[in-house]
């Protein structure tokens, strides 16, 4: 049905079915429309049973799907980029610029004098160390979200709360046929589950910040050295072997970052990073 839709709704078939009912309408209705009618009905399919329009249709369906994944990720690069302070920024900023360095470094070993042109031996390592900075951005803004939260959040008044409401519980009298005082009771006990849970996600918000910060020099250490291989080794499958064998032990990671949406405000992304090595103009958001 899919193909058969799209073959229908193609501009030069409607302006063929909408001329020809015309036609039909003004001349003979009885006769042409009925011919019309069915030279459209074998028209559609034909053409949307035909191997090549199939691939067609689902290759501008492919297309639109890459589109809006480009797009959303695009949106959240530049959310990122104008969200983090100064300090994080600059730190993935140095991380970048390492890169390109390394990289141009690398090229003219490779071809003196041409420079940091484009290859097709390259573009692989380009797309994996862009797949690791954008890890290495969304740890950043991770962090700071986190940070952000654990502000907001004080251990010390839910801790309070929480020794108040047990007090309170201690002090109601165990009196079973008392509806109200175990109403009361309930709304109590419901009270202290709720802020046990508060101060556990709380515990393991900070567990996930300390997590974070070590992951965060992990990768930059990797991706240094990773750039570093680049000019010392012009072996481009054993680069991108390293690169995905880095990316690789971050799943968890990654998981983790999916995790804390709650903090961070940013959906679930994909592996397929956005341009960050090879953009030709500043990053938005960048800041001076």
């Amino acid at each position: 049905m899919k193909y058969l839709k799209t073959a229908f709704l193609n501009h030069w078939n409607l302006l063929a079915l909408f001329a020809g009912t015309a036609f039909a309408l003004l001349s003979v209705p009885d006769v042409i429309l009925p011919l019309v009618l069915a030279g459209e009905i074998g028209y559609v399919t034909l053409l949307g049973s035909h191997p090549k329009f199939q691939k067609y249709v689902d290759a501008q369906e492919a297309k639109t799907v890459r589109e809006e994944s480009s797009g959303a990720k695009q949106q959240t690069l530049d959310h990122i980029m104008k969200s983090l302070p100064q300090e994080p920024l600059r730190r993935f900023q140095t991380l970048r610029n390492q890169c390109m360095e390394l990289r141009q470094i690398a090229m003219e070993i490779k071809r003196p004098g041409i420079g940091a042109i484009d290859a097709p031996l390259d573009d692989f390592q380009l797309t994996g160390l862009d797949r690791l900075l954008w890890i290495h951005l969304r740890l950043l803004y991770t962090q700071y979200a986190l940070s952000q939260f654990l502000k907001k959040t004080s251990a010390d008044q839910i801790k309070q709360g929480i020794a108040k409401l047990e007090q309170q519980i201690t002090q109601l009298s165990p009196d079973k046929d008392d509806s109200a005082k175990q109403r009361f009771r309930g709304a109590l006990e419901d009270n202290l589950q709720t802020s046990r849970s508060r101060l556990a996600n709380l515990d393991k918000a900070n567990e996930n910040y300390q997590l974070i910060d070590v992951e965060i020099d992990r990768l930059e250490n990797k991706i240094r050295s990773l750039s570093e291989m680049a000019v010392n080794r012009q072996e481009p499958e054993f680069i991108s072997g390293e690169v995905d064998h880095v990316a690789s032990s971050m799943i968890d990671t990654e998981k983790t970052m999916n995790e804390l949406q709650f903090a961070t405000g940013l959906n679930s992304v994909d592996n397929e990073p956005p341009e960050l090595l090879r953009a030709k103009t500043p990053l938005a958001g960048q800041k001076g």
